[in-house]
């Protein structure tokens, strides 16, 4: 990836892992701008966005994300995800898919970004200056972590783990026909165990620099 041009890092994770976090310092880190689920939702649900309506906008002017994000999205509070969440319902409809995949792929009209989850590894791999990358933790760390960010007893931890695994896999699988798991899928896949997300920034910085060499 070279980082003088217009560049997309995604990034996938499991939950409990801190890869949302990781995604928001590398941005900052690299002066870019940050998105995650919780921007994609708020911009479908606060401007009615579905497929129909994008393709609408795209009709009406090329370059239409620019367009929208310059007039509507400053406006609008969709900065703020939050941290590590449940995803108790991951919704799979075909529109919701579609519709989150427009999304995507305007935002890829502008500036170098990084994006964390929403099968953007899978939407934007053809992208030319891309870096995907996957954050996973052993199933201890991430128990221990849900635990702390949302004050639930272990079990309870768990189970949310396990729901969400399997929720974002077949995900995955129904709508881009591969697994998150696939290390194919990625240039880089980074363990989270013994190292903190300042030392994930600092790998995939690294990364980034070697590959710009």
């Amino acid at each position: 990836m070279n980082r003088n041009e217009k560049f997309v890092i995604t990034i996938n994770r499991e939950l409990g892992t801190g890869g949302r976090s990781i995604g928001k310092k590398l941005a900052d880190r690299l002066g870019v701008k940050f998105y995650d689920k919780a921007v994609i939702k708020a911009l479908k649900e606060k401007f009615h966005l579905t497929t129909e309506e994008i393709e609408k906008l795209k009709a009406q002017k090329e370059g239409w994300w620019a367009e929208f994000q310059r007039r509507v999205v400053p406006f609008a509070d969709v900065s703020n995800g939050g941290g590590d969440n449940s995803d108790s319902e991951i919704i799979t409809t075909e529109e919701v898919f579609n519709t989150e995949t427009e999304i995507i792929k305007g935002i890829n009209e502008g500036e170098s970004f990084v994006i964390t989850g929403r099968s953007a590894f899978y939407i934007l791999k053809n992208h030319p200056n891309h870096l995907s990358v996957l954050i996973q933790a052993p199933l201890e760390q991430r128990i221990k972590r849900v635990m702390e960010r949302q004050s639930l007893t272990r079990e309870a931890a768990v189970k949310v783990i396990l729901k969400v695994d399997e929720g974002r896999e077949n995900y995955v699988k129904k709508f881009c026909g591969t697994s998150r798991y696939d290390t194919r899928n990625y240039d880089l896949v980074i363990s989270m165990q013994g190292i903190k997300e300042d030392d994930a920034v600092d790998i995939i910085m690294d990364y980034i620099y070697r590959q710009g060499q």
